[in-house]
């Protein structure tokens, strides 16, 4: 049986069997039970799904913070509710409640650990989590033990980066790049040598508008320009450090 198996019963209830006698809500249930498991009467678990069905939707519901569709959860919660009804042996006295809860969870998580998943993974990248809770640990830091545990062996830069092709380039040919900020070296000499040659003003503006990131007007409010003139001394001041870094 699956998820989308799984139904709210159907069956109406003028054709259903009479309640079962008794007013506490305990003992009706537990005579439900027992007519399903004893004498296999339907009507009885169709009845036990719909009085514990918003148990199932509270447990539901405490997925829902996942990317999973609520209906989705609500019919995994279903099936795990169907199974704990299946499942229970009314002789043992236990209350139902105490059994069906911990089963529709698991059922819950199983269908995360199993189906939770847009790529097919590994189980034991998907029990990680699992490993975590168990010994009281973060994710990461069970992640950085498997890292650890495989840098035991290592390996030489000069392997083919492929094992299976010897032909392939050696791992020292892969590592490392270019560092593009050599580039800007002669850019920020020229214009720090640019910088220090604009008027003070000029540079007053730059300092307000870029690194203090205020407006042309309250530029200008503060050092008492219009907000036209302190367009003019901002457009002046970086065409000036535009030429220096075009040629350098």
């Amino acid at each position: 049986m699956t998820a989308t198996d799984v139904v709210v019963p159907l069956t109406p209830r003028s054709h259903r069997r009479a309640p079962c006698v008794g007013t506490d809500p305990r003992e009706t249930e537990r005579l439900l039970l027992v007519r399903y498991h004893r004498f296999a009467d339907l009507a009885a678990r169709e009845e036990l799904v719909e009085r514990f069905l918003p148990l199932a939707r509270d447990l539901a519901l405490r997925y829902t913070y996942t990317d999973e569709p609520y209906d989705d959860l609500l019919q995994v919660a279903c099936l795990g509710l169907i199974k704990a009804i299946d499942r229970f042996e009314p002789g043992r006295g236990t209350k139902f409640t105490s059994y069906a809860a911990p089963t529709i969870l698991g059922e819950l998580k199983r269908h995360f650990r199993d189906k939770g998943w847009s790529l097919h993974v590994p189980r034991d990248l998907q029990d990680v989590r699992e490993v975590a809770g168990h010994l009281g640990c973060s994710v990461e830091q069970v992640l950085e033990a498997q890292e650890a545990a495989a840098s035991y062996e290592a390996a030489s830069l000069d392997a083919p980066a492929a094992r299976d092709d010897g032909e392939s380039a050696s791992l020292v040919e892969l590592l490392g790049s270019e560092d593009t900020a050599y580039e800007l070296v002669e850019d920020r000499a020229a214009i720090a040598s640019t910088w220090m040659a604009l008027p003070d003003v000029e540079r007053q503006v730059l300092e307000l508008r870029f690194m203090h990131d205020l407006t042309q007007r309250e530029i200008g409010e503060r050092i008492g320009y219009s907000q036209m003139h302190v367009s003019r001394l901002l457009r002046r001041a970086l065409d000036r450090l535009e030429t220096a870094a075009a040629a350098a």
